[in-house]
């Protein structure tokens, strides 16, 4: 079965590298802002498992078209003779430095590509770009064009009539922002438009979508991971007799928290490489997945569960204030959020100094003293027995989630983590999250519990991919006012 093939076509800087990057899924597609920074075809294969179901190659702009249009009219007697025209245009002038971005163009329709016309839906249609389009229609290539809403889609209307008198199928195609389902939408048309692809072209979304599938099973163990070591993660450290606790104390809170930032990066890079991402920028403006905001409590009612929302959470667990089930319950704010931005906010180094700040990494999780008998002490910080802690944790993955699944690869943006995702789960799932995340702290049946969250997040991930994410992440809402 041969492999589809389209060349991406069109004028300079109109956002045909952003479409290849786009379908292609390849990060190293050069996207400049100045016009005709593409100056050679380069071929992108879309690969799954190693397999390539179609190829994009990445063309040069079209900067001559009415002479190459005026050449082709006076080589060819009739419409049966002008795809011979074309590649005898190709073959005559390939090494013309007048006409170098056109052969680099043509080359591979002429050599069987299918046609992507791409235009920029922010500016007028023109009778100039008539030359262009009939050049392409004498190519007797299967095509279809898109109309790319590069600043906005003002003057979709006029492109559409336009292009509908050279394309049979046009189509508004945003390369920054077109979710998954859409790119799918746009391989099954050229399916339509060729027949001979046709049987590749099913075969490359029925492998797309499963390997989407795959990608939100990998997110669900990754982060299931992730909250299940985060609950089960303490260190230690031997006091020799006679030596002050409280440094040590500090030291201890410094550890642990390095290692649950550095755990929780872990996670997201892996997560990106599910999502063949492998150098994604972040913005770290507003509230970002980085460095304290893990454990800056002022913040966690947009990572994690509200006050209502935990109150009915820690019925389920059977945690009441006073803590006598083994998780922190702050009086001080309803017995449901803890206190740690009173300790990071503003500090120098991870635990502050002293006896608030080691009063406030409590709350979090709890330092122990007990004696060794060679003498001196043992001193150990954790795990983690906050109730909102592991809800944290899952907010702040699934929103990282969400922002890759509605992201392109044409999108070279910095990633904006902030919003708030846990407010649409249903009552019944936070119960069943915090009963989840109750047994995994104590180690009741670990690895069954361990498989059955893994499960629920990928239903979680499968559900938010079928939302879309306004730019920057959802408006979040402050549930400290409800």
């Amino acid at each position: 079965m041969a492999v589809p093939t389209f060349a991406v076509v069109g004028r300079p800087n109109k956002g045909k590298s952003s479409i290849v990057a786009t379908l292609a899924r390849d990060e190293s597609v050069f996207i400049d802002p100045h016009a005709g920074s593409t100056r050679e075809t380069r071929s992108f294969p879309m690969q799954v498992d190693g397999e390539t179901l179609y190829v994009l190659v990445d063309t040069p702009g079209i900067q001559r078209a009415r002479a190459v249009l005026d050449w082709l009219r006076a080589h060819s007697a009739d419409a049966s003779s002008r795809p011979a025209a074309v590649r005898d245009f190709v073959d005559q002038h390939r090494n013309d430095p007048r006409f170098h971005d056109e052969c680099e163009l043509l080359q591979p329709i002429v050599e069987g590509a299918g046609i992507i016309y791409v235009v920029d839906g922010s500016v007028p249609f023109g009778a100039d770009y008539e030359p262009e389009m009939e050049i392409l229609r004498w190519t007797g290539r299967p095509s279809l064009a898109l109309i790319n809403p590069i600043d906005n889609a003002d003057y979709e209307q006029e492109w559409s009539a336009g292009l509908g008198q050279y394309f049979r199928t046009v189509r508004l195609f945003d390369a920054q922002r077109a979710e998954h389902a859409k790119q799918l939408e746009l391989l099954e048309l050229f399916g339509h438009l060729d027949t001979g692809w046709q049987g590749a072209l099913v075969r490359a979304v029925a492998l797309l979508r499963s390997e989407r599938a795959s990608q939100h099973r990998s997110a669900g163990l990754l982060i299931s991971a992730l909250i299940s070591d985060a609950l089960a993660w303490q260190t230690s450290q031997r006091v020799p007799q006679g030596v002050p606790l409280e440094p040590v104390q500090k030291l201890l809170f410094q550890r642990y928290r390095a290692h649950l930032v550095e755990r929780e990066r872990q996670c997201r890079r892996q997560v990106e490489e599910v999502f063949n991402y492998s150098s994604l920028a972040r913005s770290e403006e507003g509230l970002a997945l980085e460095e304290s905001e893990l454990f800056n409590t002022d913040n966690w009612y947009l990572w994690g569960l509200d006050r209502r929302s935990l109150a009915a959470v820690a019925t389920s667990v059977g945690a009441v204030v006073g803590g006598s089930a083994g998780l922190f319950v702050d009086g001080a704010t309803g017995g449901l959020l803890g206190g740690l931005g009173t300790l990071v906010s503003g500090a120098v180094g991870a635990a502050g100094s002293g006896i608030a700040a080691l009063r406030y990494a409590n709350e979090i999780g709890e330092i122990t003293v007990k004696g060794i008998p060679a003498g001196g002490k043992l001193l150990s910080y954790g795990p983690a027995r906050n109730l909102n802690f592991p809800f944290v944790l899952l907010g702040r993955a699934l929103l990282h989630h969400q922002l890759l699944c509605s992201r392109t690869h044409a999108d070279r943006s910095p990633l904006k983590l902030q919003g708030q995702l846990l407010a649409a789960l249903s009552d019944s799932e936070r119960r069943r999250l915090g009963r989840l995340f109750e047994d995994i702290r104590r180690g009741r049946k670990l690895t069954e519990r361990r498989e059955q969250l893994a499960a629920m997040i990928q239903q979680l991930c499968e559900r938010q991919d079928l939302k879309q994410v306004p730019a920057g992440g959802p408006v979040p809402q402050d549930p400290r006012t409800l």
